[in-house]
């Protein structure tokens, strides 16, 4: 769902046929992620449209970028010792 929302803002209804959740289903899904301050809502008509609020998911992007950047070394590092013991050596 946030996916379909940062591609652009979107109705309920159009949610709930994107994903293939009930109507309710969508709208219990997004209340959840509105009062997780990751959506904001707007009442256009008779729809409420919902929009990504990208400040929390940076901060989380940056919170995450150490941990990131220690595994991708650790997987470099496996990477590069798998393709030691997997060459062929000279005494072969």
């Amino acid at each position: 769902m946030l996916e379909l929302l940062r591609v652009s803002p979107r109705p309920v209804s159009e949610l709930a046929r994107r994903t293939g959740l009930s109507q309710p289903g969508t709208s219990k899904h997004l209340r959840v992620l509105r009062d997780a301050g990751l959506v904001l809502v707007r009442t256009e008509a008779q729809q409420r449209i919902y929009s990504l609020e990208p400040g929390p998911l940076v901060e989380l992007d940056a919170w995450l970028e150490p941990y990131r950047r220690q595994w991708e070394a650790s997987l470099d590092a496996l990477e590069r010792h798998l393709e030691r013991k997997s060459s062929p050596t000279k005494e072969q």
